[in-house]
């Protein structure tokens, strides 16, 4: 079970307990199931139960339901009524295939993204409409969504001094309503830079696979000891609905960053060394780069930029 099945499976134990009279409806469309803070009980947690009204008592109820999921270790209930989860492990074999058959939750089924052109009102409004459609929403939202500040004119024109992209990627990565921030680090070739950070690391993904095709070998899923890219990889479809949710672009950028940063520490893992014979441990870890790749291609899209075939 990844986050984003921990949200429906809530959805489906609250329905549940409406319907036989154990809970007060109605029932949410959505539940928001968020990572732990730092000190907290579990991985995972929802304060679905304060909004039933009931508090602890209602989230008594749902634990009972939720613990006998599949995918789902414990189900705790803290203070005066959240539902606190931890998930069995992951299995990188079942989340590559996952990615690899539902692409389209992980936001990575092909797509070409829209030209880059417009004030930022335009840039953050598309890249809303793209994540949206992407999870079957109205790309609208139903409404004009939240103001969206512009680009400062002391900035001048972005486009010419920072490049389409990081020009984009600096309009999207803070929230809509406050003002971009534009400076040379945008134009930096290193990892500080967060744009060439992602669209780097989806190059080594392209990258890795060339390599491997030299060796003679090709990716085939399998368990893998690679918990942060599995964490972050798991977490992608949370993020998307997020942003959709929420109408906020950001989101997605602050997760591949984190999806990134996972895929780069892990990519020295993923080739055989020296006289090392390709495995099947390679092949799995080959795999899951891979997949990671597609995330972070299709997450590009979806913000309105591209993944470069080599960087």
């Amino acid at each position: 079970m990844i986050p984003a099945d921990l949200s429906r499976a809530v959805v489906h134990a609250v329905r549940r307990a409406v319907e036989a009279g154990e809970l007060d409806g109605p029932v949410p469309a959505r539940v928001v199931v968020e990572r732990t803070r730092p000190g907290g009980v579990g991985e995972y947690a929802s304060s679905v139960a304060l909004r039933m009204g009931r508090g602890a008592e209602a989230a008594r109820v749902l634990a009972g339901t939720l613990v006998l999921e599949p995918g789902i270790e414990t189900v705790d209930v803290t203070g005066p009524g959240f539902l606190n989860f931890t998930l069995a492990p992951l299995s990188g074999a079942e989340l590559v295939r996952d990615v690899r058959v539902r692409a389209e939750r992980y936001g990575c089924a092909e797509a070409l993204p829209e030209a880059v052109g417009g004030d930022r009102e335009q840039v953050v409004r598309r890249a809303v409409a793209r994540i949206r459609e992407g999870q079957g929403l109205d790309g609208a939202g139903g409404g004009e969504g939240p103001r969206v500040a512009p680009v400062a004119r002391r900035d001048g024109d972005v486009r010419a001094r920072y490049g389409a992209g990081a020009a984009v990627w600096a309009m999207l990565a803070v929230p809509a309503k406050e003002t971009p921030s534009f400076t040379d680090a945008l134009l930096v070739q290193g990892e500080e830079n967060e744009f060439f950070l992602v669209r780097y690391a989806a190059s080594r993904a392209r990258a890795l696979t060339r390599e491997a095709g030299r060796l003679g070998f090709r990716a085939e899923p399998g368990d893998v000891d690679a918990p942060a890219l599995l964490r972050a990889l798991a977490d992608h479809p949370l993020a998307l609905e997020a942003a959709a949710h929420h109408g906020a672009p950001e989101r997605l950028a602050r997760h591949l960053v984190a999806v990134a940063d996972a895929l780069l520490d892990f990519q020295h893992q993923v080739l055989p060394l020296g006289d090392e014979k390709p495995s099947a441990a390679h092949r799995a870890r080959l795999a899951l780069a891979e997949a990671a790749g597609a995330v972070l291609a299709g997450g590009l899209a979806l913000l309105g930029m591209d993944a470069p075939a080599f960087l």
